[in-house]
C-alpha cells in the first residue's frame, strides 16, 4: 500500500495502514469523538482514538539524532510512569536531563498551552504524547 503523501506522520495515512479501509471511514466519515459515555460505539471510538494516539509525534525540534532518541524515550517513560501527575513527570526528565545533559534544562507538561521561549541552539524538543499531552524540553542557561 504505502503511503499517498509524503509526511509519514499523516493520520490519514495511518488510518489507511492499519485498518485497511479509507481514511475517514474508520469513524464513520466523522471527526473521532471522545468522552461519549454509555454508547458501546462511543467506548470503541475513544478505544480507537486512544490507539491512534499512543505514539510520541514530534512537532519540532533541532537536536541532535542521538539526544532527540534519548529525550522522546525519556519523556514517554516519564509520561506513562506518572500519568496522572505531569508536575511528577516533568521533574524527572528535568532531573536526568540534567545528570545526563549538563545542567539548566526546562521541561514543560500539558494540554492547551502555548509557549515562546530563549533556548542553547540544538537543544529544544517540542512533541505530542498520547493525543493530546504537550511535552517542551529545552536548555537554557
Amino acid at each position: 500500500r504505502g503511503f499517498p503523501c509524503t509526511d509519514i506522520r499523516c493520520l490519514k495515512c495511518l488510518l489507511n495502514n492499519r485498518t485497511g479501509s479509507q481514511a475517514g471511514e474508520v469513524f464513520g466519515g466523522e471527526t473521532p469523538r471522545v468522552g461519549m459515555a454509555g454508547t458501546g460505539e462511543g467506548k470503541k471510538e475513544e478505544a480507537d482514538y486512544k490507539r491512534l494516539h499512543s505514539f510520541p509525534l514530534i512537532r519540532h525540534t533541532d537536536m541532535p539524532e542521538e539526544m532527540r532518541v534519548e529525550t522522546m524515550e525519556l519523556c514517554v517513560t516519564a509520561c506513562e510512569k506518572f500519568a496522572t501527575n505531569n508536575e511528577s513527570a516533568a521533574k524527572m526528565i528535568k532531573e536526568s536531563m540534567d545528570k545526563k545533559f549538563g545542567s539548566s534544562w526546562h521541561v514543560v507538561i500539558g494540554e492547551g498551552f502555548g509557549f515562546e521561549v530563549t533556548h542553547e541552539v540544538k537543544n529544544l524538543l517540542y512533541m505530542f504524547f498520547g493525543g493530546s499531552l504537550a511535552v517542551c524540553v529545552w536548555k537554557c542557561s
